[in-house]
């Protein structure tokens, strides 16, 4: 059974070359970057692009206000009901799209469009970040230590594994395309 030092040592390769009486590198690390500095950047990178992603939102929101067809769609009752329902739920929503891959730019740019208080998306966003840089920090760094071991001990693996998931993803889009190409029967 391996061992989780054995382990560590197998999937870092900063592990294995550590100077004798040096502070070997973790999992976690980037190039012996200690975890704290990988997460404060991502949490910076996270937060900035998040930033930005909900401002532009408020500013498409802004150019499409002078559009009498947007104003008098979202002057409607159940587009008013609908935006109040997301100014109510949509920090948690906002928090929670951190969890995924994709949706959160569509989350913090819909927040943005339609005008969430920015108080409140806020305190929604800075949780959701620390998140994000949590998972990312973790399960990216480990993923990436790995990869790069694998691929400095058995480069073919590593080739065949990318080849796999180019593969699946060229797959899965061809499948995406040929149903939306499909005439419907409705």
């Amino acid at each position: 059974m391996l061992t989780a030092p054995a382990l560590a040592l197998a999937l870092t390769p900063a592990l294995a070359d550590a100077p004798e009486g040096a502070e070997p590198a973790g999992v976690f690390t980037i190039a012996g970057v200690p975890f704290w500095a990988v997460y404060l950047a991502a949490f910076g990178i996270v937060l900035v692009r998040a930033q930005a992603t909900y401002w532009a939102g408020r500013g498409v929101a802004r150019g499409t206000a002078r559009s009498g067809r947007v104003t008098d769609a979202l002057s409607r009752p159940r587009a008013v009901a609908v935006i109040d329902r997301v100014n109510r739920w949509g920090p948690p929503a906002v928090t929670l799209s951190f969890f995924t891959v994709g949706v959160q730019t569509l989350v913090n740019l819909s927040a943005g469009y339609l005008r969430m208080p920015f108080g409140r998306y806020l305190v929604a966003l800075l949780a959701g970040c620390a998140v994000w840089a949590g998972i990312w920090t973790t399960v990216g760094t480990a993923a990436v230590n790995g990869a790069i071991a694998v691929g400095l001990r058995h480069p073919v693996t590593l080739v065949a594994v990318g080849a796999g998931a180019v593969a699946l993803v060229a797959w899965v889009a061809y499948r995406l395309t040929r149903r939306a190409d499909a005439p419907s029967d409705v």
